[in-house]
């Protein structure tokens, strides 16, 4: 196991390790992600997801006193094809104990808001270090080369997307959440559980589908060989990557989330799709389509959403992007989707060693919103 003392300050102290111990689980249990105003859960779901990423993540955590007082996760991958190939660390699990919290986030005393505005040091030294990735001792990541660090925002969240900003990091793209529900789903007897010989050449199809897209990796597109596919006869003509979910919902902005966190639990049938103190949800990650087969996507949603017991499913699609345009227009997504109304999340690199010709491919090419790191 690795655990690496990078900063000591009087009596603050920064550590590197591969793992993530109880006290560090404790606080991201806790956390609750979002701004004031906007969508705000807590991920239910964090240590099984840690393991999922094997070797490939680092966490930065903060000691005061040889006691924890926050942590970020920083996962790392391969992504992208092509010119738009590079090694990448996607930064993630951002919490801190209420301690370093400002007055109106003590408010809420029971969450762990994500807030790292206190600690001026360890912002500045953690940004150093994420800004270093040789620094996080991952294998293949060495000074000198290049590299890039990613991460999502909410628009209305001002203090991540300053920190973001003061870090360096630039906006490239955007994204939406997407919902797709039924109140009674059905199986179909041509979607199936993809096969474990199948899947060379259903990863070559997602690599053809999304080589135009930054941010792609297929690390985490079979994950728990939950991937199902439509087919007409031999031939898959849409697949997907089904991550069973658990949010705990506290807030979701407008009127019409209103209706869902105070109406909707309280009408049963309704709350099958939602019901925010155990929000059960698929989360689609990995989707394919053949070209001119978009509308059976909703089919293939549906069973997948039969086959596993739920009624609702998220996924998250850059906004300019033809995925996005085909899910909007082609596929009944169903009336949690129509209900929603989520504000853009941004997407928010920093390029390290690459030439400004470089960078430009990443604001023109869409990104790929990876469900798994959503789930």
């Amino acid at each position: 196991m690795l655990e690496r003392v990078v900063f000591k300050y009087h009596d603050l102290e920064v550590k590197v390790t591969d793992y993530a111990d109880e006290d560090m689980l404790y606080i991201l249990n806790r956390a609750v992600q979002g701004a004031e105003g906007g969508l705000r859960f807590s991920l239910q779901n964090i240590e099984s997801r840690i393991a999922a990423y094997e070797d490939k993540i680092r966490f930065v955590s903060l000691y005061k006193k040889n006691h924890i007082a926050g942590t970020i996760g920083s996962c790392y991958r391969i992504t992208g094809q092509g010119k738009l190939r590079y090694p990448s660390s996607y930064l993630r699990y951002l919490a801190f104990l209420s301690s370093y919290q400002t007055d109106i986030s003590r408010k809420r005393r029971n969450e762990t808001i994500i807030k790292p505005e206190k600690e001026e040091s360890f912002r500045h030294k953690t940004l150093e270090i994420f800004s270093k990735p040789h620094l996080l001792d991952i294998k293949g990541v060495f000074e000198g080369e290049k590299h890039i660090m990613y991460a999502f925002a909410e628009s209305m969240n001002e203090r991540a997307k300053n920190l973001l900003h003061q870090a360096g990091y630039e906006q490239i793209r955007s994204f939406l959440t997407i919902a797709f529900s039924r109140f009674s789903s059905k199986t179909s007897g041509l979607v199936t559980k993809l096969k474990k010989e199948e899947m060379p050449g259903m990863e070559a199809m997602l690599k053809d589908y999304y080589k135009d897209y930054s941010l792609f990796s297929t690390d985490y597109s079979f994950y728990n060989d939950r991937y199902y596919v439509l087919k007409e006869g031999d031939a898959i003509i849409a697949g997907v990557c089904a991550i069973p979910s658990l949010y705990k919902v506290y807030n979701v902005p407008g009127i019409w989330g209103w209706v869902m966190m105070k109406v909707l639990p309280k009408a049963p049938y309704y709350r099958r799709l939602f019901y925010p103190g155990e929000f059960r949800h698929i989360v689609f990650d990995a989707i394919y389509c053949k070209e001119g087969y978009e509308a059976r996507l909703a089919d293939l949603f549906e069973s997948v959403c039969a086959t596993e017991g739920f009624h609702t499913g998220l996924t998250w699609i850059d906004d300019r992007s033809q995925l996005f345009d085909k899910l909007r227009w082609k596929v009944k997504m169903g009336t949690l989707n129509r209900m929603l109304n989520a504000k853009p999340g941004l997407v928010y690199a920093k390029f390290i060693n690459l030439t400004d010709e470089e960078k430009e491919y990443f604001y023109d090419a869409p990104a790929y919103i990876s469900g798994f790191d959503f789930s």
